[in-house]
């Protein structure tokens, strides 16, 4: 798994390499026309700085409308945590940020991100603009860089695709989701195996805390929920968000059953198990949660977990 982490990476490493050489050339290539207006809505500036906006504050509904319909599929594939981690390759900002936008002297559009740590600014100059292929080259810089020692020069590539431009390429590069996101799925199953866990820890919470609050175990996952209006209440109980209560989170999906109740009075007890949803891609390793509190976690091949697996590390 290493040597795949190290090869998205490097992967990633090389576009942006590779795109310094590319901006270098495009400034100097003959024949080449200026897009249109910043205001013109069929502009490939425009498409790219909302690109950017989208990136900075991590929005992938809106990141994934930039991208040619075959790398959208894929990147719909893709875990969140990649997605994520995707975007922030863009702006080079581990958290989301604000994102605000304005044009320089020249009518060109500056994007700042701005998060507690660190604030970025991406500047777009002139569009080199050939038919259906546009390349734009960016400046991004850390916003408090006055000298311009540190300025990464970028250049990207856009088609206009269904009459909107869409995110083609990074320097001499085409971004091809569907070759990278196999191995990009591989490096994040580490972490979302880890989130599984944790969410798995999470739903046990819940469930306890319902048990105390309402002297009963809940029917469902649903039960843990949160409540559309007015207060928590024994329906939807206000103790999971609701991807965990609709039992899908993160590439996992997980199972809620009430076991061990009997006539004699013995109290209900309840298991709980978390398996990957694309086994091989957003997790290899299925988790579970005995009657007794015990978790245990082993490969499956995708299916439910049982107590009989070893003990969850």
């Amino acid at each position: 798994m290493k040597l795949r982490q190290e090869t998205v990476w490097l992967a990633l490493a090389l576009l942006l390499f590779a795109s310094n050489s590319l901006a270098q050339e495009s400034s100097s290539k003959p024949g080449a026309s200026q897009a249109s207006a910043p205001n013109d809505s069929n502009n490939p500036g425009l498409a790219l700085r909302n690109l950017l906006v989208a990136a900075c504050s991590q929005d992938q509904t809106q990141f994934a409308n930039f991208l040619t319909v075959r790398n959208k599929e894929a990147f719909s594939r893709m875990t969140p945590s990649a997605r994520v981690a995707l975007m922030k390759r863009f702006v080079l900002l581990n958290e989301p940020g604000k994102a605000t936008s304005s044009v320089n002297p020249s009518g060109r559009p500056i994007v700042r991100c701005e998060t507690p740590s660190v604030t970025t600014e991406m500047q777009l100059g002139g569009v080199e603009l050939r038919e259906n292929l546009a390349f734009v080259p960016m400046e991004l810089r850390n916003a408090t860089d006055s000298s311009g020692a540190d300025v990464r020069e970028i250049s990207l590539g856009l088609v206009r695709e269904d009459g909107e431009w869409k995110l083609l390429s990074i320097g001499v590069l085409f971004l091809d989701l569907p070759a990278l996101e196999s191995e990009w799925d591989e490096a994040e199953i580490e972490t979302t195996e880890k989130n599984a866990l944790q969410a798995l820890k999470g739903i046990e919470g819940a469930v306890e805390s319902y048990r105390k609050a309402y002297q009963r175990l809940p029917d469902s996952l649903a039960n843990l929920g949160q409540p559309l209006h007015g207060t928590p209440n024994k329906e939807a109980g206000g103790f999971l968000d609701s991807d965990l209560a609709n039992g899908i989170k993160n590439g996992y999906a997980f199972r809620y059953v009430i076991v061990g109740a009997s006539t004699l009075g013995a109290p209900a007890k309840f298991e709980l198990s978390a398996t990957p949803l694309r086994y091989g891609r957003t997790g290899r390793r299925s988790f579970f949660r005995d009657s007794n509190g015990g978790l245990h976690a082993a490969d499956h091949q995708g299916a439910v977990g049982s107590a009989s697996d070893p003990r969850a590390e």
